[in-house]
């Protein structure tokens, strides 16, 4: 069974941030993954800004990350890095609570100058918490995620396209960690 953990790292849920995580999680259990959602904003706030390692939420979302074979980390872009939550959780994180682990980056900005921003900023955390495989890193404009009724969204082809070929690299590197047998 291969398992993938996205981490929604924005501060709510009806966001357009949303909307690329509905089309991630709609594609990877297509592809007969096992999707375990991570919003960090579910973890208590207290646990997170003080930095609470022994938080119920904490070692929860910790323990699923250790499960898991991959991770799709999504986050908004505020002030040319990526979110202030998403950082605290990351502090959580055990040092090389990444490692053998597959990591896709994505992110969604209202500015193509934040295009970097992940490479700058949000890829050395991935780093040092010990991700080796970091896939290329997406980037959606905000204006690329159109806002439809009843928190759906509607996502322009050629970005559609992009998340496809990123998770598709994701679910085919997952499944080939899940089979490998530890020596």
């Amino acid at each position: 069974m291969t398992e993938v953990v996205l981490i929604y790292g924005g501060t709510k849920q009806p966001s357009r941030l949303n909307g690329i995580f509905n089309e991630a999680k709609s594609y990877l259990e297509k592809r007969q993954l096992v999707v375990h959602p991570l919003y960090v904003h579910d973890i208590p706030a207290e646990d997170l800004i003080h930095t609470n390692f022994k938080s119920a939420a904490v070692k929860k979302a910790n323990a699923t990350i250790s499960a898991a074979h991959a991770i799709v980390v999504m986050t908004p872009v505020y002030k040319a890095s990526f979110s202030g939550i998403l950082k605290t959780y990351l502090d959580l994180v055990p040092e090389k609570g990444l490692q053998n682990k597959t990591i896709l980056p994505i992110a969604i900005g209202g500015s193509l100058g934040h295009l970097l921003s992940i490479e700058y900023s949000l890829k050395p955390v991935l780093s040092v918490l010990g991700a080796n495989q970091i896939l290329d890193s997406i980037f959606v404009h905000d204006q690329q995620v159109k806002r439809l009724d009843r928190n759906k969204f509607f996502i322009e082809e050629a970005t559609s396209f992009r998340l496809h070929n990123g998770l598709k690299r994701l679910a085919d590197e997952a499944v080939l960690r899940s089979s490998v047998i530890p020596i």
